[in-house]
């Protein structure tokens, strides 16, 4: 199977906890490798992950989360549409 950004996506809690399946790490490592939008995500998530185990607090500005989610959405509908007319 050739992993698409959505099974990293998926996958990628499980990949910062270490608790990936042995027989999907390889391929989602080789993903990373090879998928600049993915790794972004992945070394974000890791920045955030650092910024809220800090245990200081900040607000996000207003309507943030809402601009967030419609964004990943958005980038998934575009890989989800990319990947369909790539096969």
């Amino acid at each position: 199977m050739i992993m698409q950004c959505q099974d990293m996506w998926r996958e990628i809690s499980n990949y910062i906890d270490g608790t990936v399946d042995p027989s999907v790490l390889a391929e989602l490592e080789d993903h990373l490798a090879h998928c600049r939008n993915c790794a972004a995500v992945l070394d974000s998530t890791h920045n955030i992950l650092f910024l809220i185990a800090d245990e200081k607090t900040f607000s996000l500005p207003v309507g943030y989360s809402e601009r967030l989610h419609e964004r990943l959405s958005g980038e998934m509908s575009r890989n989800a549409h990319d990947d369909r007319t790539a096969e």
